[in-house]
């Protein structure tokens, strides 16, 4: 993983990372040497709560957590144990993100994160306007590494 050289200025990150520890990563993959299982495992590691979100596994367990088909199910699920997404990572090429920004928003996520090579300007401006924290083509597990962590839950 590399750090992002694109600047993300109006992201408080001690806040965003103390604030949000339940992150649904869509497009987390079952294979351990990919970015998206490298990444989701060490922010478990972190301390945060991953929720697998990929069709092709569905109804599996990934990292010990069920895998859902969509963010929709996986919020609904969620919800009966009185849980919310707050971030959703995303591990799908560009031109994937705008129905997922679209979940992010309807299932009421507060950050949509577009990791490293990943930019939707026009989706992070209806997320944006949604009331969303924006994070695109930045690496989730090297920004947590780097900014303080600790819940304020």
């Amino acid at each position: 993983m590399h750090a992002s050289k694109k600047p993300a200025t109006e992201v408080d990150f001690q806040r965003l990372f103390a604030q949000n520890r339940t992150i649904a990563v869509v497009g987390l993959s079952a294979k351990t040497y990919r970015p998206s299982h490298e990444v989701a495992r060490a922010m478990q590691a972190y301390g945060y709560r991953i929720i697998p979100v990929n069709p092709m596994l569905a109804g599996t367990y990934l990292l010990d957590e069920y895998c859902y088909a969509t963010l929709t199910e996986a919020a609904a699920a969620l919800q009966a144990e009185g849980i919310g997404i707050d971030i959703v990572d995303c591990f799908r090429k560009s031109a994937d993100i705008a129905p997922i920004a679209d979940q992010a928003i309807a299932i009421g996520a507060r950050v949509l994160w577009l990791q490293i090579g990943i930019v939707d300007e026009a989706a992070a401006v209806k997320a944006r306007a949604a009331g969303l924290q924006v994070v695109m083509d930045r690496c989730i597990k090297v920004d947590a590494a780097i900014y303080p962590h600790r819940s304020s839950k």
